[in-house]
């Protein structure tokens, strides 16, 4: 199947519009929330959202199937597959904070070939097109130029279980804040790696993170010059790896060196 990218793109961003403008609504109104894990909250929202998507992106691409965050009920992979986290930064928008995204992707094969990361909040969506470049509503992106540590701005998250990776968290942040001009956590991964994408990181790591986390992300990292790696930079990532490393490629074996703890 020869698939338009650039007409499914236009019909994806659409989509993601109403998504936005969904959570926008949403955001000024008392929220109902429930709980997936200790800390790992879902809103009506997040459903809500999820099945609008689904429903607008269903026959887009003839048999592509969907991994969303809310309805997965395992992590498989078809030929084509819409991979989707209809609000990262969930417990964000549960507080009233602007740092949520929605993210989109297109996988086929065997990689990702189109993405979407929309920060409706913030008024910002970042686009990608497998080897055409990364966009932050439509103007070209690129990765920074920051090529020593104690220049760079780093972002990490941490895992929603995290009793059972504390050690590790605060061991990686013992290294790296003397290291650098600073470590963020806005609580969201898209945005963590749009992020990078456009400049304003100059790196990016977390561990446990799911398929639809990153999918979007990675995309508009690779697109806009940069490096996506595991910790290990000898190690090519993988949707649900056990980790990510996304750099802008000037300090992926640095701050890959730093990651290893061993």
């Amino acid at each position: 199947m020869t698939l338009d990218r650039k007409s499914v793109m236009d019909q994806l961003i659409a989509a993601t519009v109403k998504a936005g403008d969904m959570v926008k609504t949403a955001a000024v109104k008392q929220k109902k929330i429930s709980h997936k894990g200790r800390i790992d909250l879902v809103t009506e929202t997040d459903v809500a959202v999820e099945s609008m998507l689904k429903g607008e992106l269903d026959g887009l691409v003839p048999g592509a199937n969907f991994l969303a965050e809310e309805s997965a009920s395992d992590a498989s992979l078809g030929e084509f597959t819409w991979i989707i986290d209809p609000i990262d930064g969930t417990t964000n928008f549960a507080h009233g904070l602007p740092f949520v995204a929605n993210s989109i992707a297109l996988w086929h094969r065997d990689r990702i070939v189109l993405g979407v990361v929309n920060l409706p909040l913030l008024g910002e969506m970042f686009t990608a097109i497998e080897g055409e470049g990364a966009f932050l509503n439509g103007n070209p992106i690129s990765v920074s130029a920051t090529v020593e540590m104690e220049e760079s701005l780093i972002a990490t998250g941490f895992p929603y279980a995290i009793e059972d990776h504390l050690e590790t968290v605060l061991a990686h942040l013992k290294v790296l804040l003397p290291l650098t001009q600073g470590i963020r956590r806005p609580g969201s991964a898209a945005l963590d790696l749009a992020y990078v994408a456009c400049g304003r990181y100059d790196g990016f790591y977390e561990s446990a993170l799911n398929p639809w986390d990153t999918a979007a992300g990675t995309l508009l990292v690779t697109e806009a010059g940069g490096c996506i790696s595991e910790y290990d930079a000898a190690t090519g990532y993988r949707l649900g790896a056990k980790s990510i490393l996304a750099t802008n490629g000037r300090i992926h074996e640095t701050l890959s060196g730093l990651l290893a703890l061993d």
